[in-house]
């Protein structure tokens, strides 16, 4: 099989293509990156190229399959260029995958797709993607899943799959996180646990997340096995305020949601963080998942518990851990620096 990954530069994408790599049945990995990595020893193949501007149709000729990660979180002062890149730039990317002919497409959705719900009940993959459009990951991720819904409806013979992971982390992507939802006012000494003085215990504040490699696992499953449709990815145990204090070693505060949203949204208009206030909202209002169906029909089973995959994270950032791409760079005085002359959330973070 011969796979191009689209955005294989970040927290997903390089382990996607490590485990890729892996596989006897994969012979050939084509990585596609606005900024390839600097080391390229591995066996894949890599391209810089723009899902916005560039003529992918070349790059896709010869796949067997696509697997479309790419998606900026920033700038999140303005959703005109977001919706650009995430939503126009999708829809350029399946277009070419159609015109390649490719035998298969695997999109990364998400759990933000999903229309909002009350965490009493886990829902399945037939649950309403229509998303939480007060955030404009929400409102994105639905849109990308109609655009999906017509490419199914106009090309029969291409198998699509639609992942809808939960919250993924890993130790590489912690500086690329704290930089994407933390900001730079977030000392690196604070996270670690036992420091962390206090998890706010807010009404609907229940996260399903994994480690990036299961998810990596899961897509490489995807990639190789005649399955089609939507898959739910989690571990276990659902994270709520309670878990996740005695994970930090720190106690538990009651916390009224319009007090929280109140705060973010002072953070994010004040620029202090440059995660904006939607994306709290989006948190707290996106249900629970079944994941029943990744593991009897994918055959996928997690090898790290959630709690693993937030501990991970948590001590990748308090070491200021990255890797060898761009959007993975480790965490530096001077990349702090250039995230504050860029306006904390203004514009895309810059990589080294």
């Amino acid at each position: 099989m011969r796979v191009v990954v689209v955005g294989a530069t970040g927290n997903v994408g390089t382990s996607v293509v490590r485990a890729l790599e892996a596989d006897e049945n994969v012979t050939s990995v084509v990585g596609v990156a606005r900024r390839p990595p600097g080391s390229r020893g591995g066996p894949t193949e890599w391209h810089k190229a723009d899902v916005v501007r560039s003529d992918l149709s070349p790059i896709f000729e010869g796949a067997d399959v696509v697997v479309h990660l790419a998606w900026l979180f920033q700038p999140t002062r303005d959703a005109v260029v977001t919706w650009r890149a995430n939503v126009l730039g999708s829809t350029r990317v399946f277009r070419a995958a159609a015109e390649a002919r490719v035998s298969a497409l695997v999109y990364a959705s998400s759990v933000g797709a999903y229309s909002p719900r009350p965490k009493d009940v886990p829902v399945d993959e037939s649950w309403p993607t229509h998303g939480f459009p007060g955030a404009a990951y929400g409102r994105e991720k639905a849109y990308v899943e109609r655009v999906l819904d017509v490419f199914e409806n106009d090309n029969p013979g291409i198998r699509v799959v639609r992942m809808r992971p939960g919250f993924i982390f890993k130790r590489e992507a912690a500086s690329e996180q704290r930089r994407l939802f933390a900001g730079p006012f977030l000392p690196r000494r604070m996270v670690k646990a036992g420091r962390i003085p206090f998890v706010p215990d807010i009404p609907g504040l229940k996260l399903q997340v994994l480690h990036a490699e299961d998810a990596a696992e899961a897509y490489r499953l995807a990639v190789t096995k005649p399955v089609s449709g939507a898959f739910n990815i989690a571990a276990e145990p659902v994270l709520d305020p309670r878990t996740l204090a005695e994970l930090l070693g720190a106690r538990v505060v009651p916390v009224s949601g319009p007090l929280a949203r109140a705060a973010v949204s002072a953070g994010w208009h004040l620029r202090l963080v440059p995660a904006a206030p939607g994306l709290m909202e989006l948190a707290l209002a996106i249900p629970l998942m079944n994941v029943d169906r990744a593991r009897e029909v994918l055959g996928w089973t997690p090898r790290h518990t959630s709690e693993d995959a937030i501990r991970t994270a948590l001590e990748g950032m308090h070491d200021g851990a990255g890797g060898d791409t761009a959007p993975l760079a480790p965490d530096s005085m001077r990349g702090r620096l250039r995230e504050l002359a860029t306006g904390v959330g203004a514009r895309a973070t810059p990589g080294r």
